[in-house]
Parts: C-alpha cells; structure tokens; sequence
C-alpha cells in the first residue's frame, strides 16, 4: 500500500545562495511520495531560474508565483495548490536531514489525527551560533523530546516554522494559512494548541535551521518583540483567560506595560504589581502599581509574568511553587 502523499510547502524570496542545498535535501529524503510546493515572493536574484531547472528535473517539485505579497499570502498559495493528505512546511534556506519525512510521517500515521508530528532542530550558521539561539535550540528540544511543547507557548513559538507536519484535514479545521497575522508561525502554534492537537514526543535531530544575519526572522518588523507580545496576549485572552480569574501583571518594563496597556484598551479588570521600589505606589497608564506582598490578597488571581531576568524568574517559579500555584491555572510566564 503507498504511504501518503505529504505536501511540503516553501516561499521563497532571494535565497539564492542556499536553494540547490535546500532542494537536494528534499529529494534526498528516504520518503518518497511527497510534492513540494515551492512559491517565488518576487525575487530579484536568480532564484526562480534555480527552481525552474529543479521543477524540470523533478515533476514532484511544483513552482508557483504568489500575486500577494509576502510569506502568509504565498503559503495560501502553496496550500491551494497543494493535495498531499499530511502537510509541512519548510524554509528554502534551511536543510533536512535524510529521514525527516519519514519519521514525521511515521509518528502521524502512528498517533492518528488531532496530533503534530515535530522533530528536534540544529541551528548553523557561518559565522557560528551566539548564545542567544543556541540557548533557544536547547529549550525547544528539551520540549519536543517529551512532547510537553505547550507547557511554554506563552514564552516563545515551542513549534519551529520549518519542523512540523499534520493530516490535512486537521489544519483546515483551525484555520490553515487563513489569518492575516504574523508572527504566522507563532499564531498557528497557538491554533494547534486551541484546537488540543497533540505534539508527538521526538529525540531525533531532523532538521538544519539557517542562521544569517539577513534572515527574515531577524530583519523583518513582524517579527519585531513587539509583535510577539501583543499576539501572546491576544492569544491568552482568547484561549486561557477567565472572567472568573483576576490577571495579575508581574513587572512594568516594556513587555508588562504593552500588557496593561490591551487589557485596559480592552476593559479588562485587573491587578499590577512590580519589584521596584521607584514604582510602586505611581500609576502607569492610570493603573496603580502594587507591591509583590500584595499578591496574596488578590482573590482568584492569575499572575501573568513578563520579568525577563532568569535569575528574577526562578525565584518566582519558587516561590509560585511553595504556595501549590500550577501553570497556566494560577500563573504563566510570558518572558
């Protein structure tokens, strides 16, 4: 019996330097039956032409041109063309290791619908990995092995753009490509996580994640901070928030004031609180901010936590812990 066809969709954009090494990765795969579905944002380099001569070679890779602009509207593109019962997506600067369809596949034929197959990931660059990514690398792993990807969603995306697959079915009932909202890998890991599709424990590195400076994860305002907070908030109140609940904003920096600032856009009760001693007592936006100490009166209370220093963090995931507070319920770390 033929295992099923997996669409693999890709925008592309002037990645000209990395395409051949991108697609040869892909038809090295030990899994055969898949299509890709490749589509040019309007590149300027020679990046269609590098395609084309692979589409000639290879029937399975199909090269599309996207009307629209940018990633969302050329994944639509992908998607509309594509027919493949289990999809996936991948970055034309980036490599798979040999086995990464098959073990996907794998896992997906394994668990059935309503799951994300997922795989650990390797960054590599040039110029060598900084501490920063490299420190994302190991985080997103620890989660993926166990397959408790969720238990982290409001800190960073714990699904990477490039390194996931699911039934067709499933991703046309939360929304596909659909929404007009970036940071988009981010907003569909949210989906996934609405709609309690399950991700599938993974202990193999099957996926070579590019790093350079012009990447358009690094250059581009949608995916500016700025941007990831206000989707993890709007995401929060969508999924986690009840009305039955108090939100407790932990910290006044830049992040904790976005967050107060769309809960009172929003006219949403709630509490403020911060360490800082030139703070507390003055009012932001209008809202006062109290003292830690406080946090203890506030009934049915959800701590919302937006300190990014980790050695702050620790101290108050302990002292969160001591007073039997769990996750998500009681509290949820957004830094």
């Amino acid at each position: 019996m033929e295992k099923p066809l997996i669409s693999i969709l890709t925008p592309f954009k002037n990645t000209e330097a990395f395409l051949a090494e991108c697609l040869n990765s892909i038809r090295n795969q030990t899994y055969t039956n898949w299509e890709l579905l490749i589509v040019d944002d309007h590149s300027t380099d020679q990046s269609y032409a590098l395609v084309e001569n692979y589409s000639n070679i290879d029937s399975r890779i199909k090269l599309l041109k996207n009307n629209g602009r940018g990633i969302i509207s050329a994944l639509q593109v992908a998607f509309k063309n594509s027919s493949g019962e289990f999809i996936t997506r991948m970055d034309s600067d980036d490599i798979m290791l040999p086995n990464k369809l098959e073990i996907l596949a794998n896992n997906l034929m394994t668990y059935g619908k309503q799951h994300v197959a997922v795989g650990l990931v390797e960054y590599f660059s040039n110029q060598g990995i900084g501490p920063g990514y490299k420190s994302y690398e190991t985080w997103l792993n620890n989660l993926t092995r166990t397959g408790n990807n969720y238990e982290e969603i409001y800190k960073e995306c714990v699904i990477p753009s490039p390194c996931w697959m699911i039934h067709r079915d499933d991703l046309v009932s939360c929304g596909a490509f659909n929404p007009n909202i970036y940071p988009e890998d981010y907003d569909l890991t949210f989906r996934f996580y609405k709609h309690h599709f399950k991700c599938i424990p993974c202990d193999t590195i099957i996926h070579k994640w590019r790093d350079y400076s012009t990447r358009t994860s690094r250059t581009h305002i949608h995916y500016a901070q700025n941007h990831f907070t206000s989707l993890k908030v709007q995401h929060y109140l969508d999924i986690d928030y009840h009305f039955s609940k108090t939100p407790v904003v932990w910290g006044a920096g830049t992040k904790g004031k976005l967050m107060a600032k769309i809960f009172l856009e929003r006219e949403i009760p709630f509490e403020w609180i911060c360490d800082n001693p030139n703070k507390i007592g003055r009012a932001i936006y209008g809202k006062e901010l109290l003292s830690f100490e406080t946090l203890g009166t506030i009934k049915n209370a959800q701590s919302l936590i937006t300190v990014a220093n980790k050695k702050a963090q620790k101290q108050i995931r302990s002292h969160l812990d001591k007073l039997n507070l769990e996750p998500v319920k009681d509290y949820i770390f957004f830094c």
